[in-house]
């Protein structure tokens, strides 16, 4: 059994996702915040690898890719701190990007690299399935999980297209539009859960608004799996520049809350 398998197998509720930018706000200290996430019971982590045009994102997680980039993060690190993650402790880390940096280093070489680092998974966002052809079949050749993305507005047809691809868990974007902290979730969320819900064995895992502990029990009630939280995180690190055991106490203090530790 993989990883990703194991998180969603020996869980009690909702699975919670940490997001957090590969050297946001310096690499050191993006390691303590993803063993700050682990320790306060995050089962899942998700690494995204700082771009300089992250499209899908809102504009706190652009400044984290900024502040990374400042910082002197780069692809070849971003394997290293997942290099380190996975020798602290066994959670499944999925790495998140966009296709540039990927076809940059070639399909094979980075679905390589990204496995012998320690990644289960790739979030490949900007990348259709259509064109994702040659990245799946590396992925598989190095036992990586393909994450793939179900928004409000996708059909029922362009869904079946997506599921039969999927692989790991399906990420169900929340919200039309961008990343970002949200006080509430769209009324049609809870539909949109019990229709893939139908479709699919995969795990479910629901992101883009997710801020509040009631976001996810709404969200388990519905049938999802997962909560895929980064905004609300990323802001805490934007609101501590210095980094530091502040920063990272509130980054635990919050995921705790999360995942309903008292």
């Amino acid at each position: 059994m993989s990883r990703l398998a194991a998180a969603f197998a020996d869980r009690d509720g909702p699975v919670f996702v940490g997001f957090l930018v590969a050297g946001d706000p310096d690499p050191a200290m993006s390691l303590a915040v993803a063993k700050t996430m682990i320790d306060a019971g995050a089962g899942i982590l998700e690494v995204a690898i700082p771009f300089s045009d992250p499209m899908a994102d809102g504009p706190i997680i652009q400044q984290a890719h900024e502040r990374a980039l400042a910082a002197g993060m780069t692809p070849d690190a971003a394997f290293d701190l997942v290099q380190a993650i996975r020798g602290y402790a066994p959670v499944p880390v999925v790495l998140f990007t966009y296709a540039n940096i990927v076809f940059r280093q070639g399909w094979e070489r980075f679905a390589a690299r990204a496995a012998g680092a320690g990644a289960d998974a790739l979030l490949v966002v900007d990348l259709p399935p259509e064109e994702s052809g040659d990245l799946a079949a590396a992925a598989a050749r190095h036992g990586l999980d393909l994450i793939r993305l179900i928004a409000p507005t996708t059909s029922a047809a362009r869904r079946r297209r997506v599921l039969a691809g999927a692989s790991g868990f399906v990420y169900l974007v929340a919200v039309e539009g961008v990343t970002g902290v949200r006080d509430d979730l769209p009324a049609y969320l809870a539909d949109l859960i019990r229709t893939v819900r139908q479709e699919t064995r995969l795990p479910l895992a629901v992101g883009f608004g997710v801020s509040r502990p009631g976001h996810v029990q709404a969200i388990a009630a519905a049938g999802a799996d997962a909560v895929v939280v980064g905004s609300a995180i990323t802001r805490i690190i934007g609101e501590h520049p210095d980094g530091g055991t502040k920063m990272l106490q509130a980054v635990g203090d919050y995921v705790a809350a999360m995942v309903g530790r008292p």
